[in-house]
């Protein structure tokens, strides 16, 4: 029963909390979200932080305060900043990852979201990958694109990112990648290709999540993401409670799948990172 790391991502830059009233937003509130969803089986949480208006944040402050939080309420748990673009200055994307956080998202090329080009130009990237090498954070790569996976590769190759990425396909965005089936074979298959030392997951965007991680699972993903970031209803009739309502569900997914869920020493060493703070290594 190999074990799978359950990501969870909390909040996101949308939907906000009149979307979704379970949808935490002061740190306060991420939080205990986290706590909740930690105890429920997550053992790695994605970050996003807020501005008092709800409004998407780049205050190093508010990240600091999130990750003090859940290193102290959820041991080991891993904790993974955002450098996504949506609604933030992209001077400020990179801004608190002098923190250190255990790992962060990059994406590694510009793409169509619904309304915006969510922009990510060669040169932002390079500098993005540089900090994050410089002060240890393993990046999660966020595949929009099929090139997007050869972005990563010249990463490596110059010298900027480890060969040991973790990747995550992002699916169901409109005018992104769509949520179809075979997608995930491809995008499988090239990443062996091209950085065969990665680890991987998929996450599905809306309705979309439940399926995409069982596509995930029936193919080994190393790892599955669920939260309020990406999918705000458990059915087409009910938000949500919580995230920790999610990660439920997604431990359910993975133990019919005939896995387990990774415990937070296990999911360091699934993708490579260094024991948790005051933790021995195995």
């Amino acid at each position: 029963m190999n074990p799978v790391v359950i990501a969870v991502a909390i909040t996101g830059s949308v939907p906000r909390k009149k979307d979704n009233p379970a949808v935490p937003v002061t740190p306060a509130e991420q939080v205990e979200s986290t706590h909740e969803a930690y105890e429920a089986g997550a053992t790695l949480v994605h970050i996003h932080v807020r501005n008092d208006d709800e409004s998407p944040s780049s205050d190093p402050q508010r990240f600091a305060a999130v990750k003090e939080g859940v290193e102290k309420h959820c041991p080991g748990m891993i904790v993974q900043f955002s450098t996504g673009g949506r609604g933030r200055d992209p001077s400020a994307r990179g801004s608190s990852l002098y923190l250190k956080p255990d790992m962060a998202s990059l994406s590694t090329g510009s793409v169509n979201f619904p309304t915006i080009i969510y922009e990510n130009s060669a040169a932002f990237v390079e500098d993005l990958a540089r900090k994050m090498k410089e002060l240890g954070v393993l990046p999660e790569i966020e595949i929009f694109d099929l090139s997007h996976l050869h972005g990563a590769r010249r990463l490596i190759e110059a010298g900027l990112m480890n060969a040991r990425p973790h990747v995550q396909f992002v699916m169901g965005v409109k005018n992104a990648l769509p949520a179809e089936e075979p997608l995930i074979d491809i995008l499988l298959s090239e990443t062996k290709r091209v950085i065969p030392r990665a680890t991987w997951t998929a996450a599905g965007i809306g309705r979309h999540q439940s399926e995409v991680m069982g596509w995930a699972l029936a193919r080994g993903a190393d790892a599955v993401r669920t939260g309020l970031e990406d999918n705000i209803r458990v059915a087409k009739d009910r938000l949500a409670r919580s995230n920790a309502e999610l990660v439920s569900l997604a431990a359910e997914a993975i133990a019919k799948a005939g896995r387990r869920v990774a415990t937070p020493d296990e999911a360091r060493r699934i993708l490579g990172l260094r024991p948790a703070a005051g933790a021995k290594a195995a």
